[in-house]
Protein backbone atom coordinates (compact mmCIF):
# COMPACT_ATOMS: atom_id res chain seq x y z
CA UNK A 1 0.00 0.00 0.00
CA UNK A 2 1.63 3.19 -0.92
CA UNK A 3 0.26 6.30 0.93
CA UNK A 4 0.45 9.80 -0.71
CA UNK A 5 0.78 12.99 0.69
CA UNK A 6 2.24 16.51 1.57
CA UNK A 7 3.47 16.07 4.54
CA UNK A 8 6.19 13.44 5.64
CA UNK A 9 5.81 10.49 8.32
CA UNK A 10 8.55 8.39 9.66
CA UNK A 11 8.15 5.42 11.94
CA UNK A 12 7.99 7.58 14.98
CA UNK A 13 5.10 9.35 13.25
CA UNK A 14 2.55 6.79 13.30
CA UNK A 15 -1.41 7.33 13.88
CA UNK A 16 -3.81 4.81 12.23
CA UNK A 17 -3.57 3.20 8.92
CA UNK A 18 -5.24 -0.08 8.53
CA UNK A 19 -2.71 -2.60 6.11
CA UNK A 20 -5.33 -5.28 4.70
CA UNK A 21 -4.00 -8.49 3.22
CA UNK A 22 -5.59 -11.77 2.51
CA UNK A 23 -6.83 -12.82 6.20
CA UNK A 24 -4.51 -10.45 7.40
CA UNK A 25 -5.31 -7.26 9.60
CA UNK A 26 -2.34 -4.93 10.64
CA UNK A 27 -2.63 -1.96 12.15
CA UNK A 28 -0.31 1.14 12.18
CA UNK A 29 -0.62 4.41 13.48
CA UNK A 30 0.24 7.76 11.82
CA UNK A 31 0.57 10.38 13.58
CA UNK A 32 0.28 13.82 11.41
CA UNK A 33 2.41 17.06 13.38
CA UNK A 34 1.44 20.41 13.11
CA UNK A 35 4.25 22.53 11.68
CA UNK A 36 6.34 25.22 12.80
CA UNK A 37 6.60 27.79 10.31
CA UNK A 38 8.73 31.25 10.31
CA UNK A 39 7.82 34.50 8.30
CA UNK A 40 10.61 36.82 8.33
CA UNK A 41 10.57 40.36 7.05
CA UNK A 42 13.31 42.94 6.86
CA UNK A 43 10.91 45.14 8.21
CA UNK A 44 7.57 45.44 10.37
CA UNK A 45 4.03 45.29 9.08
CA UNK A 46 4.92 42.86 5.81
CA UNK A 47 2.29 40.05 7.56
CA UNK A 48 -0.80 40.73 5.44
CA UNK A 49 -1.10 37.64 3.44
CA UNK A 50 -0.80 35.79 7.37
CA UNK A 51 -3.82 37.88 8.27
CA UNK A 52 -5.78 36.91 4.95
CA UNK A 53 -4.75 32.91 5.32
CA UNK A 54 -5.73 32.89 9.17
CA UNK A 55 -8.94 34.54 7.66
CA UNK A 56 -9.47 31.71 4.66
CA UNK A 57 -8.57 28.92 6.93
CA UNK A 58 -10.84 30.14 9.72
CA UNK A 59 -13.59 30.42 7.05
CA UNK A 60 -12.99 26.83 5.87
CA UNK A 61 -14.22 25.38 9.57
CA UNK A 62 -10.36 25.23 10.58
CA UNK A 63 -9.94 26.87 14.17
CA UNK A 64 -7.64 29.78 14.16
CA UNK A 65 -6.26 31.98 17.22
CA UNK A 66 -4.55 35.29 15.47
CA UNK A 67 -2.56 37.26 18.30
CA UNK A 68 -0.25 40.70 17.20
CA UNK A 69 1.45 40.78 19.95
CA UNK A 70 3.16 43.97 19.78
CA UNK A 71 0.12 46.01 17.57
CA UNK A 72 -2.41 47.80 19.58
CA UNK A 73 -4.33 50.92 19.17
CA UNK A 74 -7.86 49.01 18.88
CA UNK A 75 -7.25 47.96 23.20
CA UNK A 76 -8.57 45.10 22.71
CA UNK A 77 -6.66 42.89 25.23
CA UNK A 78 -7.68 39.40 26.35
CA UNK A 79 -10.90 40.78 27.76
CA UNK A 80 -12.02 42.23 24.30
CA UNK A 81 -10.78 39.88 21.67
CA UNK A 82 -12.72 39.82 18.06
CA UNK A 83 -14.02 36.59 16.78
CA UNK A 84 -14.41 36.63 13.24
CA UNK A 85 -15.94 34.00 10.89
CA UNK A 86 -17.31 31.81 14.15
CA UNK A 87 -13.19 30.10 13.82
CA UNK A 88 -10.70 33.10 14.04
CA UNK A 89 -10.36 34.80 17.41
CA UNK A 90 -7.99 37.99 17.01
CA UNK A 91 -6.37 39.61 20.02
CA UNK A 92 -4.07 42.36 20.20
CA UNK A 93 -2.49 43.29 23.75
CA UNK A 94 -4.39 45.73 25.85
CA UNK A 95 -1.41 48.66 25.72
CA UNK A 96 0.89 48.64 23.48
CA UNK A 97 4.12 50.66 21.98
CA UNK A 98 1.83 51.44 18.82
CA UNK A 99 -0.46 53.94 20.78
CA UNK A 100 1.96 56.14 22.21
CA UNK A 101 4.92 58.79 21.12
CA UNK A 102 8.31 57.08 21.42
CA UNK A 103 9.56 59.73 23.47
CA UNK A 104 6.30 59.93 25.71
CA UNK A 105 7.38 56.14 26.46
CA UNK A 106 10.98 56.44 26.90
CA UNK A 107 10.49 59.41 29.62
CA UNK A 108 7.08 57.27 31.50
CA UNK A 109 8.58 54.53 32.67
CA UNK A 110 5.70 53.55 34.76
CA UNK A 111 4.03 53.69 30.81
CA UNK A 112 6.92 51.20 29.54
CA UNK A 113 5.83 48.57 32.19
CA UNK A 114 2.48 48.98 31.61
CA UNK A 115 3.25 48.00 27.86
CA UNK A 116 5.62 45.08 28.69
CA UNK A 117 3.11 43.92 31.55
CA UNK A 118 0.25 43.84 28.88
CA UNK A 119 2.25 42.33 26.43
CA UNK A 120 3.47 39.41 28.58
CA UNK A 121 0.18 39.14 29.81
CA UNK A 122 -0.92 38.39 26.21
CA UNK A 123 2.42 36.03 26.10
CA UNK A 124 1.11 33.36 29.33
CA UNK A 125 -2.41 33.19 27.26
CA UNK A 126 -0.78 32.34 24.01
CA UNK A 127 1.52 29.71 26.06
CA UNK A 128 -2.01 27.93 27.86
CA UNK A 129 -3.33 27.92 23.83
CA UNK A 130 -0.65 26.22 22.49
CA UNK A 131 -0.24 23.67 25.06
CA UNK A 132 -4.33 23.16 25.17
CA UNK A 133 -4.65 22.19 21.56
CA UNK A 134 -7.89 24.03 20.94
CA UNK A 135 -6.48 25.78 17.58
CA UNK A 136 -6.01 24.06 14.09
CA UNK A 137 -3.92 27.39 13.56
CA UNK A 138 -1.77 29.82 15.64
CA UNK A 139 -0.76 32.41 14.30
CA UNK A 140 2.10 34.74 16.82
CA UNK A 141 2.80 37.76 15.02
CA UNK A 142 5.58 39.67 15.80
CA UNK A 143 6.82 36.90 18.46
CA UNK A 144 10.49 38.03 17.84
CA UNK A 145 10.11 41.82 18.33
CA UNK A 146 9.05 40.83 21.94
CA UNK A 147 12.04 38.82 22.12
CA UNK A 148 14.30 41.02 21.05
CA UNK A 149 12.91 43.66 23.73
CA UNK A 150 13.21 41.02 25.79
CA UNK A 151 9.76 40.93 26.54
CA UNK A 152 9.28 37.64 26.28
CA UNK A 153 11.95 34.96 27.04
CA UNK A 154 13.28 33.15 23.70
CA UNK A 155 13.71 29.90 26.20
CA UNK A 156 10.23 30.56 27.51
CA UNK A 157 9.03 30.29 23.77
CA UNK A 158 11.68 27.27 22.68
CA UNK A 159 10.15 25.00 25.78
CA UNK A 160 6.35 26.25 24.99
CA UNK A 161 6.99 24.78 20.92
CA UNK A 162 8.38 21.72 22.29
CA UNK A 163 5.70 20.99 24.53
CA UNK A 164 2.93 22.22 22.61
CA UNK A 165 -0.25 20.47 21.52
CA UNK A 166 1.64 18.72 18.22
CA UNK A 167 -1.47 18.56 15.80
CA UNK A 168 -1.83 22.06 15.33
CA UNK A 169 0.15 24.39 13.09
CA UNK A 170 2.42 27.35 14.35
CA UNK A 171 3.25 29.96 12.43
CA UNK A 172 5.53 32.98 13.89
CA UNK A 173 6.66 36.36 12.70
CA UNK A 174 9.60 38.31 12.85
CA UNK A 175 12.50 40.23 11.59
CA UNK A 176 15.30 38.92 14.40
CA UNK A 177 15.12 35.39 14.32
CA UNK A 178 17.03 33.58 16.52
CA UNK A 179 18.73 30.63 15.28
CA UNK A 180 17.91 27.86 17.89
CA UNK A 181 13.95 29.04 16.27
CA UNK A 182 15.50 28.63 13.33
CA UNK A 183 16.34 25.38 13.53
CA UNK A 184 12.88 24.42 15.07
CA UNK A 185 11.20 25.45 11.60
CA UNK A 186 9.64 22.87 9.39
CA UNK A 187 9.52 25.88 6.53
CA UNK A 188 10.78 29.20 6.58
CA UNK A 189 9.47 32.06 4.72
CA UNK A 190 11.13 35.58 3.92
CA UNK A 191 8.37 37.92 2.93
CA UNK A 192 10.16 40.57 0.44
CA UNK A 193 8.37 44.38 -0.28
Amino acid sequence: MVISSAHNYSESNLDVVEISAPNKTNVKKLKQNGQIQIYQSSYRGNYSSIIRDSLRNAALGRKVLLVQIMKGGVKQGLANAVKLCGNLTWIRASQSYDEFNSEEIEKNKNLKEIIHESIYELWIFCKKELLSGKYDQIILDEIFLAIEMKIIDKDDLISTLENRFISGDVILTGTSIPKDLLLMANQITELRS
